[in-house]
């Protein structure tokens, strides 16, 4: 993420060290959170942090796979949607709405997922949903059209975002997820580990 530090800097007023060290900085942050605001996040998702973390992992080697091939505009199309399925509805839903809720205002990981769950990123995350979205015509990036609010009978606005920003998007959304998923799995083994030797 250290390539993305003045996007982070003036984008989100996070500024070194911080902005230099964002992953370390996040998983320092969701440390300190109390052990009930990690269960009280645990248990406000039906799936485990374990098995998200496994979903990510398996994500991860999807991308690798295909990185390591000739691009193919198929195969390209395919990552796009998966990809940005993965980085937005998936963890848009199961991760950042509860760890938004949890960080401390001001934080670092509060100044993540709020970025995360608000427009743009929002209305992209329901562009997806609701399958309104294309590639701009020279392909380097996306339209989508969604509500900016939550009024239903709300018009939809047009969006674009360039290929720069999104991959700025998916590089935050992956690390916050790996961190926050990694560091509550860690939480509940070690828990459990304590519960079974008591």
């Amino acid at each position: 993420m250290r390539s993305f530090a003045p996007f982070l800097r003036d984008q989100f007023g996070i500024t070194p060290p911080q902005s230099n060290h964002l992953a370390s900085e996040i998983a320092a942050e969701i440390r300190m959170l109390p052990r009930e605001t990690l269960d009280s996040i645990t248990e406000a998702d039906p799936i485990s942090a374990t098995a998200r973390l496994e979903e990510l992992r398996g994500f991860q080697m999807f991308m690798d796979i295909v990185q390591a091939f000739e691009s193919h505009p198929s195969v390209t199309r395919a990552q796009v949607i998966n990809q940005n399925y993965v980085c937005f509805v998936y963890l848009g839903d199961a991760c950042f709405n509860a760890l938004r809720k949890a960080a401390p205002p001001g934080s670092v990981t509060r100044k993540c997922c709020k970025f995360l769950t608000d427009n743009p990123v929002r209305a992209f995350r329901n562009s997806l949903a609701h399958a309104n979205w294309t590639y701009r015509e020279d392909f380097s990036g996306l339209v989508f059209w969604a509500r900016k609010g939550g009024d239903p009978n709300e018009s939809l606005t047009r969006f674009e975002v360039g290929q720069n920003d999104l991959n700025f998007w998916q590089a935050l959304s992956r690390c916050v997820a790996y961190i926050a998923y990694t560091l509550v799995t860690e939480t509940n083994s070690e828990q459990g580990e304590r519960g079974n030797s008591e």
